[in-house]
């Protein structure tokens, strides 16, 4: 499997991978609003669309959008939003949505980003699990509420951008808010 961008002429595809995979877990109902704008997001090059490929098969698919195109959510340019992580059910099971969270996390901290933050539904406890196993950490004080019925979960990655110049082994991201988050950068030498 690769983690890598997603072709423009794959865009579409990328689009039904997302409406299947929030589909077959009962996330989105066949006649909801919300399908059209998951098949077109990243579409508009608002930040990029990364995929999993399995050979030539795309299986899944995660978008990182940067303000100032991430809406009401981003507050500043420091910080970068996770959107549609997605993978078909045929490839589940595989460590196919860890994969792409890590590619999106090393896709933030080489672009600057800060903090990274995501929002999810409040039913989606396998990614629940996935994001906090990831170091994200939960930021109610950041929940949203789209529409009347939806509530969306806030969680938040602070990015230490100065390890992205010079890592230290195993040391990428830390948990927003924790006394980690403000320790010293690696030394340079």
């Amino acid at each position: 499997m690769v983690i890598r961008d997603a072709q423009q002429d794959e865009l579409a595809e990328v689009g039904e991978i997302r409406v299947n995979a929030y589909l077959a877990d009962g996330y989105l109902s066949p006649d909801s609003g919300y399908a059209p704008r998951l098949r077109e997001l990243g579409s508009d090059g608002g930040g990029p669309v990364l995929v999993a490929a399995d050979h030539d098969t795309v299986v899944g698919t995660v978008m990182l959008q940067t303000w100032p195109n991430g809406g009401e959510f981003l507050r500043g340019p420091d910080e970068a939003e996770i959107r549609a992580l997605a993978v078909r059910p045929e490839a589940r099971g595989r460590g196919v949505g860890r994969a792409l969270v890590d590619a999106v996390i090393e896709r933030a901290g080489s672009l600057g980003v800060r903090h990274l933050l995501l929002l999810t539904q409040q039913e989606m406890k396998t990614a629940h699990r996935l994001y906090e196993k990831a170091g994200f950490a939960r930021l109610p004080e950041r929940d949203l509420s789209p529409e009347p019925g939806v509530s969306l979960l806030a969680y938040g990655l602070d990015l230490d951008v100065r390890l992205w110049l010079r890592p230290a082994p195993g040391t990428v991201a830390r948990r927003l808010g924790s006394k980690e988050s403000r320790a010293t950068p690696a030394r340079q030498s």
